[in-house]
């Protein structure tokens, strides 16, 4: 199993040390790496490098091209949703604290507001950015740094400004399976998403 790196922003106010041979181990949390992942009884879909619980009143939308890889992956409950994707990172350190001042940057620069939190899963922003149609939208970001991947989760809606209001998606992020594989990929290229198999071979069927 894997723990999450928590970064400079611990909750005891203390940089994790990384042990030889990886990211540590916290027991019983996830997201959750492909090798480690826990006997359980949840029903995952397999997107490829992520595969996503199918929890109760929670609906899964994936935008996908022709030839089924995967744009993203929507979980949607209520008035919130949920993005979540997936990156390669180096093996024996995180990069959410690089990626999150990258975040906080290009969101100032285009006149945003950026509050910075600490939640379940460590540092968090909280942002309130411009849409193209000229309203405003409040964005929760989380980062979890697991064994040479890194897992962004993007909660919109009631969710965004309390975890509180979309449990069942706080579950899911704590289910979901990131599948890194052993391919060598740069440092922050976005895990290969792909729909399941079954659904592709059934989309070809239907336009023969």
């Amino acid at each position: 199993m894997f723990r999450r790196r928590r970064g400079r922003h611990a909750a005891d106010g203390r940089e994790e040390e990384l042990e030889a041979g990886g990211l540590e181990t916290e027991p019983g949390i996830g997201p959750w790496d492909a090798e480690s992942v826990p006997s359980d009884d949840v029903q995952r879909v397999d997107l490829g490098a992520l595969r996503v619980p199918t929890l109760q009143d929670v609906e899964l939308r994936v935008e996908a091209n022709q030839q089924g890889q995967v744009a993203s992956v929507v979980l949607t409950d209520g008035a919130s949703a949920l993005e979540l994707a997936a990156f390669a990172a180096p093996r024996t350190e995180g990069i959410w604290d690089e990626v999150r001042d990258e975040l906080e940057a290009g969101i100032r620069a285009e006149g945003g507001v950026v509050e910075h939190e600490h939640g379940e899963f460590g540092p968090e922003l909280r942002a309130m950015v411009k849409v193209p149609d000229g309203s405003k939208q409040l964005l929760r970001f989380v980062g979890v740094d697991g064994p040479r991947w890194f897992l962004r989760a993007t909660f919109t809606g009631a969710a965004a400004a309390d975890p509180a209001a979309g449990p069942q998606l706080m579950e899911s992020v704590r289910q979901v399976v990131v599948v890194r594989g052993d391919d060598a990929m740069p440092v922050r290229d976005p895990l290969p998403l792909q729909l399941p198999r079954d659904v592709v071979e059934q989309a070809a069927s239907q336009q023969d």
